[in-house]
């Protein structure tokens, strides 16, 4: 297994996500909550990925950005659940400040991870 080769395949699961959680935010953002089964999809997505990315680095080890957006996605995913399991499943609203923080997290940790993987290899290790 290829440090380089894992991180293109949870960058490629993590922006899947993203994209049904750009759908997910705008139906939140247009008025009701977004059907139960986006956001199961949405959260397995990136759940895998995410255990794609800890188990890399748990074995082969990963560039140090790397490192820092796994941080990041474990952060967006505590919030991830809270949404989920303290509004979605409970048929609250979404608070709309909890949805951007969400996200705007969860893109930091994209980006390092992009980062990570079109950095040269002396600036992410």
């Amino acid at each position: 297994m290829e440090p380089k080769l894992v991180m293109e395949t949870a960058a490629v699961l993590f922006a899947v996500a993203a994209l049904g959680g750009l759908v997910m935010a705008g139906i939140r953002f247009s008025g009701p909550n977004p059907p139960a089964w986006l956001a199961m999809l949405h959260g397995f997505l990136a759940a895998a990925a995410l255990t794609l990315l800890i188990y890399a680095a748990c074995t082969i080890g990963l560039p140090s950005l790397a490192n820092l957006a796994i941080v990041l996605f474990v952060i967006a995913a505590l919030g991830g659940m809270v949404l989920n399991l303290n509004y979605q499943w409970k048929l609250l609203p979404l608070p709309k400040w909890f949805v951007i923080v969400h996200a705007l997290v969860a893109v930091a940790g994209f980006v390092l991870l992009l980062a990570a993987l079109w950095a040269p290899a002396a600036l992410s290790t």
